[in-house]
Protein backbone atom coordinates (compact mmCIF):
# COMPACT_ATOMS: atom_id res chain seq x y z
CA UNK A 1 0.00 0.00 0.00
CA UNK A 2 2.81 2.61 1.05
CA UNK A 3 4.97 1.46 -2.57
CA UNK A 4 1.72 2.28 -4.00
CA UNK A 5 1.24 5.31 -2.25
CA UNK A 6 4.54 6.62 -3.34
CA UNK A 7 4.17 6.09 -7.01
CA UNK A 8 0.89 7.48 -7.16
CA UNK A 9 2.46 10.76 -5.51
CA UNK A 10 5.39 10.77 -7.59
CA UNK A 11 3.77 10.79 -10.66
CA UNK A 12 1.69 13.38 -9.60
CA UNK A 13 4.47 15.08 -8.74
CA UNK A 14 5.76 14.65 -12.10
CA UNK A 15 2.56 15.95 -14.28
CA UNK A 16 3.01 19.10 -11.91
CA UNK A 17 7.02 19.79 -12.63
CA UNK A 18 6.40 19.29 -16.43
CA UNK A 19 3.40 21.92 -16.21
CA UNK A 20 5.34 24.23 -14.07
CA UNK A 21 8.37 23.57 -16.88
CA UNK A 22 6.16 24.61 -19.49
CA UNK A 23 4.12 27.17 -17.64
CA UNK A 24 7.56 28.62 -16.08
CA UNK A 25 8.93 29.15 -20.29
CA UNK A 26 5.70 31.52 -21.08
CA UNK A 27 6.20 33.55 -17.86
CA UNK A 28 9.66 34.66 -18.66
CA UNK A 29 8.37 35.14 -22.51
CA UNK A 30 5.99 37.37 -21.25
CA UNK A 31 7.32 39.35 -18.58
CA UNK A 32 10.53 38.72 -18.12
CA UNK A 33 12.64 38.72 -21.38
CA UNK A 34 10.89 41.86 -22.45
CA UNK A 35 12.40 44.10 -19.28
CA UNK A 36 15.88 42.52 -20.56
CA UNK A 37 15.29 44.01 -24.42
CA UNK A 38 16.33 47.25 -22.80
CA UNK A 39 20.33 45.71 -22.60
CA UNK A 40 22.37 46.13 -26.17
CA UNK A 41 22.46 42.94 -27.94
CA UNK A 42 25.29 40.82 -26.37
CA UNK A 43 24.52 42.08 -22.59
CA UNK A 44 20.36 40.92 -23.73
CA UNK A 45 21.58 37.01 -24.49
CA UNK A 46 23.87 37.00 -21.49
CA UNK A 47 21.46 38.09 -19.39
CA UNK A 48 18.63 35.71 -21.02
CA UNK A 49 20.85 33.20 -20.63
CA UNK A 50 21.51 33.43 -16.92
CA UNK A 51 17.41 34.14 -16.58
CA UNK A 52 17.45 31.01 -18.06
CA UNK A 53 20.16 28.96 -16.33
CA UNK A 54 18.59 30.09 -12.88
CA UNK A 55 15.16 29.07 -13.37
CA UNK A 56 16.13 25.92 -15.00
CA UNK A 57 18.00 25.17 -11.24
CA UNK A 58 15.00 26.05 -9.62
CA UNK A 59 13.10 23.62 -11.81
CA UNK A 60 15.64 20.81 -10.70
CA UNK A 61 15.66 21.92 -6.65
CA UNK A 62 11.75 21.13 -7.32
CA UNK A 63 12.02 17.64 -8.76
CA UNK A 64 14.57 17.05 -6.10
CA UNK A 65 11.97 18.51 -3.43
CA UNK A 66 9.04 16.58 -4.63
CA UNK A 67 10.86 13.52 -4.12
CA UNK A 68 11.14 12.86 -8.07
CA UNK A 69 14.92 12.92 -8.24
CA UNK A 70 18.11 13.44 -6.24
CA UNK A 71 20.58 14.78 -8.16
CA UNK A 72 24.21 14.61 -8.07
CA UNK A 73 27.14 16.53 -9.91
CA UNK A 74 30.86 15.85 -9.51
CA UNK A 75 33.09 19.13 -11.04
CA UNK A 76 29.89 21.77 -10.77
CA UNK A 77 32.78 24.67 -10.30
CA UNK A 78 34.45 23.57 -13.01
CA UNK A 79 31.34 23.88 -15.70
CA UNK A 80 30.19 27.21 -14.11
CA UNK A 81 33.58 28.72 -15.06
CA UNK A 82 33.95 27.24 -18.11
CA UNK A 83 34.20 29.93 -20.45
CA UNK A 84 35.79 29.25 -24.35
CA UNK A 85 35.23 25.48 -24.25
CA UNK A 86 33.17 22.85 -26.13
CA UNK A 87 31.38 21.09 -23.44
CA UNK A 88 30.32 17.42 -25.04
CA UNK A 89 27.88 15.13 -23.22
CA UNK A 90 26.42 11.71 -23.55
CA UNK A 91 22.57 11.74 -23.58
CA UNK A 92 20.48 9.29 -21.83
CA UNK A 93 17.71 11.32 -20.82
CA UNK A 94 15.16 14.40 -21.48
CA UNK A 95 16.54 16.60 -18.84
CA UNK A 96 20.32 16.36 -19.82
CA UNK A 97 19.81 19.77 -21.05
CA UNK A 98 18.17 21.75 -17.87
CA UNK A 99 20.45 20.27 -15.95
CA UNK A 100 23.90 21.07 -17.75
CA UNK A 101 22.56 24.96 -18.32
CA UNK A 102 21.62 24.99 -14.69
CA UNK A 103 25.03 24.44 -14.12
CA UNK A 104 26.88 27.18 -16.87
CA UNK A 105 25.26 30.62 -16.80
CA UNK A 106 26.04 31.84 -20.02
CA UNK A 107 26.08 29.10 -22.52
CA UNK A 108 24.96 28.42 -25.77
CA UNK A 109 23.41 25.50 -26.63
CA UNK A 110 22.37 23.34 -30.01
CA UNK A 111 18.65 22.41 -29.99
CA UNK A 112 16.11 20.60 -32.41
CA UNK A 113 14.61 22.95 -34.73
CA UNK A 114 11.21 21.80 -33.86
CA UNK A 115 11.49 23.69 -30.32
CA UNK A 116 11.67 26.72 -31.81
CA UNK A 117 7.93 26.57 -33.06
CA UNK A 118 7.27 25.25 -29.32
CA UNK A 119 4.30 27.42 -27.93
CA UNK A 120 6.14 26.72 -24.34
CA UNK A 121 9.60 27.12 -25.05
CA UNK A 122 10.28 28.62 -28.81
CA UNK A 123 10.16 31.88 -27.60
CA UNK A 124 13.15 31.04 -24.82
CA UNK A 125 14.93 29.31 -27.72
CA UNK A 126 15.27 32.31 -29.64
CA UNK A 127 15.67 34.88 -27.07
CA UNK A 128 18.09 33.07 -25.94
CA UNK A 129 20.21 32.83 -29.06
CA UNK A 130 20.23 28.93 -28.89
CA UNK A 131 21.34 27.43 -32.29
CA UNK A 132 19.15 25.66 -34.57
CA UNK A 133 20.59 22.28 -36.01
CA UNK A 134 18.73 22.43 -39.34
CA UNK A 135 21.69 23.69 -41.00
CA UNK A 136 24.68 21.69 -40.43
CA UNK A 137 27.24 24.36 -41.82
CA UNK A 138 25.82 27.13 -40.22
CA UNK A 139 25.70 25.46 -37.08
CA UNK A 140 29.63 24.69 -37.15
CA UNK A 141 30.32 28.24 -37.72
CA UNK A 142 27.39 29.31 -34.81
CA UNK A 143 29.11 27.27 -32.47
CA UNK A 144 32.75 28.27 -33.16
CA UNK A 145 31.69 32.01 -32.80
CA UNK A 146 30.15 31.48 -29.86
CA UNK A 147 33.08 29.70 -28.35
CA UNK A 148 35.44 32.21 -29.51
CA UNK A 149 33.46 35.04 -28.00
CA UNK A 150 34.19 33.43 -24.29
CA UNK A 151 30.81 31.75 -24.20
CA UNK A 152 30.71 27.53 -23.41
CA UNK A 153 28.94 25.79 -26.55
CA UNK A 154 26.78 22.26 -25.28
CA UNK A 155 26.45 19.78 -27.55
CA UNK A 156 25.46 16.12 -27.63
CA UNK A 157 27.26 14.40 -29.93
CA UNK A 158 25.19 11.27 -30.23
CA UNK A 159 22.61 14.04 -31.78
CA UNK A 160 19.75 12.63 -30.45
CA UNK A 161 18.98 10.48 -26.71
CA UNK A 162 20.62 7.24 -26.33
CA UNK A 163 18.59 4.21 -26.28
CA UNK A 164 18.26 2.12 -23.19
CA UNK A 165 21.25 3.88 -21.78
CA UNK A 166 23.81 2.73 -24.50
CA UNK A 167 25.83 5.40 -25.82
CA UNK A 168 24.95 6.05 -29.77
CA UNK A 169 27.41 6.55 -33.02
CA UNK A 170 28.62 10.02 -32.62
CA UNK A 171 27.64 12.45 -35.53
CA UNK A 172 30.95 14.12 -37.16
CA UNK A 173 29.33 17.91 -36.05
CA UNK A 174 30.93 18.10 -32.55
CA UNK A 175 34.38 17.34 -34.40
CA UNK A 176 33.53 19.55 -36.53
CA UNK A 177 32.91 22.56 -33.78
CA UNK A 178 36.00 21.55 -31.80
CA UNK A 179 38.46 21.77 -35.22
CA UNK A 180 36.94 25.16 -36.03
CA UNK A 181 37.25 27.02 -32.63
CA UNK A 182 40.37 25.55 -31.72
CA UNK A 183 39.39 25.58 -28.32
CA UNK A 184 39.69 22.55 -25.60
CA UNK A 185 37.05 20.23 -25.16
CA UNK A 186 34.70 19.52 -21.65
CA UNK A 187 33.51 15.79 -21.50
CA UNK A 188 30.51 15.07 -19.10
CA UNK A 189 29.62 12.01 -18.32
CA UNK A 190 25.97 11.53 -17.23
CA UNK A 191 24.26 8.81 -15.21
CA UNK A 192 20.52 7.99 -14.16
CA UNK A 193 19.68 5.35 -12.43
CA UNK A 194 16.50 3.91 -12.88
CA UNK A 195 15.98 4.64 -16.51
CA UNK A 196 13.54 7.05 -17.22
CA UNK A 197 12.71 10.03 -19.23
CA UNK A 198 14.49 7.91 -22.23
CA UNK A 199 13.61 8.23 -26.01
CA UNK A 200 11.22 5.35 -25.73
CA UNK A 201 9.82 6.45 -22.44
CA UNK A 202 6.96 9.38 -22.09
CA UNK A 203 6.92 11.76 -19.06
CA UNK A 204 4.56 9.50 -17.30
CA UNK A 205 6.36 6.19 -17.65
CA UNK A 206 8.05 6.67 -14.18
CA UNK A 207 10.29 4.46 -12.56
CA UNK A 208 9.15 2.30 -9.44
CA UNK A 209 11.45 4.75 -7.24
CA UNK A 210 12.80 8.57 -6.85
CA UNK A 211 15.39 8.51 -9.39
CA UNK A 212 19.18 9.36 -9.17
CA UNK A 213 20.75 11.77 -11.59
CA UNK A 214 24.35 11.66 -11.42
CA UNK A 215 27.01 14.29 -13.37
CA UNK A 216 30.89 13.61 -14.17
CA UNK A 217 32.72 16.31 -15.14
CA UNK A 218 35.97 15.01 -16.51
CA UNK A 219 39.18 17.15 -17.43
CA UNK A 220 39.22 19.29 -20.10
CA UNK A 221 41.20 17.64 -23.80
CA UNK A 222 43.45 18.73 -25.30
CA UNK A 223 42.21 17.25 -28.98
CA UNK A 224 45.97 17.92 -30.85
CA UNK A 225 47.20 14.16 -29.92
CA UNK A 226 43.97 12.70 -31.66
CA UNK A 227 44.43 14.52 -34.81
CA UNK A 228 46.72 14.19 -37.98
CA UNK A 229 47.99 17.88 -37.94
CA UNK A 230 48.42 17.11 -41.73
CA UNK A 231 44.80 15.36 -42.56
CA UNK A 232 41.96 17.03 -44.71
CA UNK A 233 39.68 18.64 -42.51
CA UNK A 234 37.21 15.40 -43.23
CA UNK A 235 39.66 13.07 -41.97
CA UNK A 236 40.58 14.66 -39.33
CA UNK A 237 36.64 14.94 -38.01
CA UNK A 238 36.16 11.59 -38.57
CA UNK A 239 39.61 10.69 -36.21
CA UNK A 240 38.51 13.43 -33.40
CA UNK A 241 34.91 11.88 -33.45
CA UNK A 242 36.20 7.99 -32.87
CA UNK A 243 38.40 8.86 -30.34
CA UNK A 244 35.81 10.60 -28.81
CA UNK A 245 33.52 8.11 -28.79
CA UNK A 246 35.91 5.64 -27.71
CA UNK A 247 36.97 8.05 -24.95
CA UNK A 248 33.50 8.46 -23.83
CA UNK A 249 32.73 4.61 -23.96
CA UNK A 250 35.72 3.83 -21.68
CA UNK A 251 34.97 6.43 -18.81
CA UNK A 252 31.13 5.72 -18.58
CA UNK A 253 32.51 2.10 -18.15
CA UNK A 254 34.51 3.02 -15.69
CA UNK A 255 31.99 5.67 -14.00
CA UNK A 256 28.45 3.78 -13.78
CA UNK A 257 27.74 1.69 -10.91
Amino acid sequence: MSSRLNYGWRLLATGFCFSVFGLGGMLLWTFVFPVLRLFSHDLRRDRIRIAIHKSFGIFLRLMEGVGIMKMRVDGARMLGECRQALVLANHPTLIDVVALISLMPRAGCVVKQSLWKNPFLGGVVRAAGYIGNLDSDRLIDDCADEILAGRPMLVFPEGTRSIDGILSRFQRGAAYVALKSGMPIVPVLIDCDPSTLTKREKWYQIPSRRFEYRLRVLDPIDMGPWVDAKASRTIAARQLTRALEDHFSRELEKWKP
